[in-house]
């Protein structure tokens, strides 16, 4: 039984369908904040030996009764706040989930672990999601790879690093098997449409602004989901205990350039004018402490434990246009009364 916190978020819930499809037996738990939603686990949530708890990963006891009843081998950490705009509005919620909440969910990991045999012990892993932006902002030429120093620049950036840390250090002074993962920015279907690519997508659809924030030519390295789950996986089955491990998709593009590409696929599937679509484009006011440029070195994953990405961002965008497109009722669920599709992300 493995337990996946968080699983009702984006990365979260296409780990957890992917585990499902797999026949893995799990125990999920989500909060269910704004950007948590159980209609993107539907079809695990129908399948035998899956369970749901809506728990906060800050309740200690709670996390620790899960590990014991389900006999956990496995604990995947998914559960995050995540997106950088709130961040900036409300740093004390991300530094209690993603910093507090670690620590939570590992002193019970840590209590579970201690009670196991010494066999039950060895095959034990407790993996947790991490980002590229702990690293901070990269020059124009380079890359980060895993001994790079961390230097986060936004509220959520720092929450991820300390989180980090703490995963270290439980691993250092307490023994308890960890694995980590950086993963650069996620794409595809089921995100929560606040971010870049989601929010663009909506608002092509509906013909309305598409806010870029400067000039727009920020770099990011894109992954699509699917690849981003594929590495997790690999890291778990193959990944040297207290490791941790960059992934990224090979995909180095301007946010300009991504929103250009999806006025483009949103006018192909919609069979409007792309030039008009493009004409949407609206250059708003820099976000503060907006790293300029990120990119991964994923070597490490690549020669020790055999993983690329399998999805080119030009088809893996184009499907996650189509997904949009064809999933409205989703979209609507999603939409909570205070969401103004204001920040990019």
């Amino acid at each position: 039984m493995w337990m996946v916190t968080g699983a009702a978020g984006f990365i979260g819930s296409c780990f957890t369908r992917r585990q499902a499809a797999q026949g893995r037996k799990l125990c999920l738990v989500d909060k269910l904040t704004y950007a948590g939603n159980l209609s993107s686990i539907d079809q695990p949530l129908r399948t035998d030996g899956v369970s749901f708890s809506q728990l906060d990963i800050g309740d200690q006891s709670a996390m620790l009764d899960l590990l014991q009843r389900h006999a956990c081998t496995t604990a995947v950490n998914f559960a995050a706040e995540s997106h950088v705009d709130r961040s900036i509005d409300a740093l004390g919620v991300f530094a209690q989930t993603n910093v507090l909440g670690t620590v939570s969910l590992l002193t019970a990991a840590l209590a579970y672990w201690r009670e196991l045999d010494a066999v039950a012990q060895r095959k034990f892993r407790f993996l947790h999601v991490s980002t590229d932006e702990v690293y901070g902002s990269t020059g124009a030429s380079g890359a980060f790879d895993e001994s790079s120093g961390y230097a986060p620049n936004s509220p959520y950036a720092a929450s991820k690093a300390a989180s980090d840390h703490f995963v270290r250090a439980f691993y250092r002074t307490y023994g308890l098997p960890v694995l980590t993962t950086c993963g650069s920015n996620t794409y595809g279907a089921y995100q929560f449409p606040e971010k870049l690519i989601p929010l663009m997508i909506l608002n092509a659809i509906e013909q309305r602004p598409l806010p870029v924030y400067g000039d727009g030519l920020q770099v990011r390295d894109w992954l699509h989901v699917d690849d981003h789950c594929s590495a997790i996986e690999r890291v778990l089955e193959s990944g040297t205990v207290g490791d941790v491990f960059n992934v990224g998709g090979g995909s180095e593009l301007t946010n300009l350039q991504v929103v250009q590409a999806i006025c483009d696929y949103v006018a192909e599937a919609t069979g409007r004018d792309s030039g008009s679509m493009r004409e949407l484009i609206t250059h708003v006011a820099d976000r503060p402490g907006h790293d300029r440029r990120y990119a991964m070195d994923t070597t490490k994953l690549r020669a020790e434990l055999d993983w690329s990405p399998t999805n080119q961002f030009a088809d893996g965008l184009r499907s996650t246009v189509q997904w949009y497109l064809d999933n409205e009722a989703w979209v609507a669920e999603v939409r909570p009364a205070a969401f103004r599709r204001a920040g990019l992300g």
